[in-house]
């Protein structure tokens, strides 16, 4: 199988840690192990109407390889790839790249900490400490798409982008900032 040169690739977040530059200046990183990663599919725009290359990361478990991630990637040049074909990583430090990555879930949680609001009024007989408040007015005589209200909280897809790479080598790279997601969370990394 030949190896291709990426600038998108699949890792997987390991922990938060800190490291010095040449200055003795302190940098929070972020450590991501590189997943190894094969080319699945190929999209292309007379087919599929978009080109992209879909990619998939494996794992042993036990004797036989289970699929960790499988992931697609929107690039233009889809039909220099091929199926089956190992992806190397091509980044160098001080690059820019984009983590995207799916953020802690917290689960249900009220208006105070998923939004922000303020408590009521906790003395002189006050028995709405946590609650939202009035939830609607006279017109429309209905609750407002968008209101602000409690409900799930976490568990989104975010992207982070401009984040420099400070370290890298075959197996980790070290990605300046925070990155979202647990301690094991699959990240998808692109390069601009």
């Amino acid at each position: 199988m030949v190896l291709q040169l990426m600038k998108f690739m699949l890792g997987q977040k390991v922990n938060m840690t800190r490291v010095f530059d040449a200055e003795g200046k302190n940098i929070a990183v972020t450590v991501v192990k590189i997943l190894p990663s094969s080319v699945s599919a190929i999209k292309t725009a007379d087919k599929d109407g978009y080109s992209a290359i879909q990619i998939k990361s494996v794992k042993e478990k036990g004797k036989k390889e289970v699929d960790l991630k499988i992931t697609e990637f929107r690039i233009e040049n889809a039909d220099q790839y091929k199926v089956g074909q190992n992806l190397e990583v091509d980044l160098v430090a001080g690059e820019s790249v984009a983590v995207q990555g799916v953020t802690k879930g917290k689960g249900f949680a009220g208006t105070i900490k998923r939004h922000g609001f303020k408590r009521g009024p906790e003395s002189h007989g006050g028995n709405n400490v946590r609650e939202p408040g009035s939830i609607g007015a006279q017109q429309p005589q209905r609750v407002v798409k968008g209101r602000r209200m409690a409900g799930h909280m976490g568990a989104t897809v975010i992207t982070v982008q401009n984040l420099k790479v400070v370290d890298i080598d075959k197996e980790t790279i070290l990605i300046s900032g925070a990155i979202p997601g647990n301690n094991g969370a699959i990240l998808r990394i692109y390069s601009k």
